[in-house]
C-alpha cells in the first residue's frame, strides 16, 4: 500500500492548548504523525511518497475563501496587531443568545468578521481547542494535498492508499475551524472523487468523535453519505451535534448516518457498529469510500472512553475492505502515542489482506481479542 506524508506538517508545532479555560499539554501533537510513518517504514510493505501540489481551489469548493484568507494571515495579523502569545485562540465567539430577540436580516448585518485577531479567530472558530500558531497554514494545506495525492493513487487504480494527514480534519465545516482542524480533508477528498467521477461517494468516519464539520458540509447533498460511529455527544465533544436522529435535510435527507455510543464500548459493541455502518454503505452506488481514520477510540487514549485493542483494529480494516470498494484511508485524531504507529499497521493491513502481526519492538502490549 501506498501511503502519503509530508514533514510539513512539523511547522504545526503545538505545545499547549486550553480545555475548560486552563492550558493544559497539548494532545494533537507532531509526534503523533511521526509515531506512524516510522511504523509504517518499520513494516516494511508501505511505499511512502511525498504529496503533490493541488492548489487552493479543491479547499475553496468545499470551505468559504474567507475562513482560508484568515487561516493563511492570522499569525502574521497577530504580530502586526503586537499581540505577544505563542499561540492564536479566540477571545470571543458569537454566541446565538448575544444576538436573541433580533430579526435575522438584523443579526445578518450585525454579525460581521472584525479587525482584531481574537475576534477574527471567534469568527472563524469553533473552539479553543485549535490553537493556530505560525506554520499551521502551511502544515494544513499540506494535509490537504496529502488527502487529495492519496485521492489520486486510488483514482490511478490502487484498491486502497493512506494518507498520513496532519492536522486532521473532521470537525472544520464550510466556514468554520476548530476540534483540532483547519481544512476538512475528508470533505475535501469527497469532493474531488465526486467532481472527478460523477460517482457517489461514502465516507466512513470512524474517529471516537463526531465528524460535525464533514456532517454540515454534506448536510443536504444527496452525492455522498456519511456514516459516522463516534462518543456519543451527551458526554462527549463536539456536544451539539452527532446524534441519531440527525439525517440530513432536503436532497440529503437519509445520507446521514450517525451511530452513537455508550463510554467503555467494546471490541464487539464497537464491530456490530461497524457492520451497521458498512450496511448503509453497501445499499448505495458508489466505488470508493472515503475512511477518516481515528485511533481515540483505543482503550489507552487520553481523551476518550471507549476500549478498543489493537487487533481490533486489524478487523475493522478488514471487513472495510471487504466491501469490495476502493478505500482512500485519511487519518483523523489518536493521542495515546506509543500505541498510534501499531494501531495504524493492523488497521491497514487488515485492509490490505495481510496478518495481523504486531512489531516485536512495540513497547506495549495488547488488552484483549477480538471475538468471532
Amino acid at each position: 500500500m501506498q501511503a502519503v506524508y509530508t514533514p510539513a506538517h512539523l511547522g504545526h508545532d503545538v505545545t499547549v492548548e486550553t480545555f475548560m479555560g486552563m492550558p493544559i499539554p497539548a494532545n494533537e501533537v507532531a509526534e503523533r504523525a511521526e509515531r506512524i510513518r516510522l511504523a509504517l517504514e518499520a513494516d516494511g510493505g508501505f511505499a511512502i511518497r511525498a504529496p503533490t501540489e493541488h492548489g487552493e481551489a479543491p479547499i475553496t469548493a468545499v470551505h468559504e475563501p474567507g475562513l482560508v484568507r484568515f487561516l493563511e494571515e492570522a499569525w502574521s495579523e497577530l504580530r502586526a496587531q503586537r499581540i505577544d502569545r505563542a499561540f492564536l485562540s479566540a477571545d470571543t465567539y458569537p454566541n446565538r443568545a448575544m444576538f436573541e430577540g433580533m430579526s435575522e436580516s438584523a443579526v445578518t448585518g450585525l454579525v460581521r468578521e472584525p479587525v482584531a485577531a481574537g475576534g477574527r479567530a471567534g469568527y472563524w472558530g469553533l473552539d479553543s481547542a485549535a490553537p493556530l500558531v505560525a506554520g499551521t497554514f502551511v502544515a494544513a494545506r499540506a494535509a490537504v494535498d496529502v488527502a487529495l495525492t492519496t485521492v489520486d493513487l486510488v483514482l490511478a487504480g490502487a484498491p486502497a492508499a493512506y494518507g498520513l494527514c496532519r492536522p486532521p480534519g473532521h470537525h472544520a465545516a464550510r466556514s468554520m475551524y476548530g476540534g483540532y482542524c483547519f481544512f476538512n480533508n475528508a470533505a475535501i477528498a469527497a469532493e474531488a472523487i465526486v467532481r472527478a467521477t460523477g460517482e457517489r461517494v461514502a465516507i466512513l468516519d470512524v474517529d471516537y468523535h463526531h465528524g460535525n464539520g464533514t456532517q454540515q458540509i454534506f448536510w443536504r447533498r444527496d452525492d455522498v453519505r456519511y456514516v459516522s460511529i463516534h462518543a456519543d455527544p451527551d458526554h462527549e465533544y463536539p456536544y451539539f451535534l452527532g446524534r441519531a436522529d440527525e439525517t440530513g435535510e432536503g436532497p440529503g435527507a437519509g445520507e446521514n448516518l450517525n451511530i452513537p455510543l455508550r463510554p467503555g464500548t467494546t471490541n464487539d459493541e464497537y464491530l456490530a457498529a461497524v457492520g451497521r455502518a458498512l450496511e448503509a454503505i453497501a445499499t448505495v452506488p458508489g466505488s470508493v469510500i472515503v475512511v477518516s481514520l481515528g485511533f481515540d477510540t483505543y482503550g489507552l487514549d487520553p481523551i476518550g472512553t471507549f476500549a478498543l485493542t489493537t487487533d481490533a483494529y486489524h478487523e475493522i480494516g478488514r471487513r472495510t475492505a471487504a466491501l469490495g470498494r476502493r478505500l482512500v484511508i485519511l487519518q483523523e485524531g489518536g493521542y495515546h502515542r506509543p500505541s498510534l504507529g501499531e494501531n495504524a499497521r493492523a488497521w491497514l493491513r487488515g485492509a490490505e489482506g495481510r496478518p495481523f502481526d504486531p512489531l516485536p519492538a512495540a513497547g506495549f502490549g495488547e488488552r484483549g481479542a477480538v471475538a468471532g
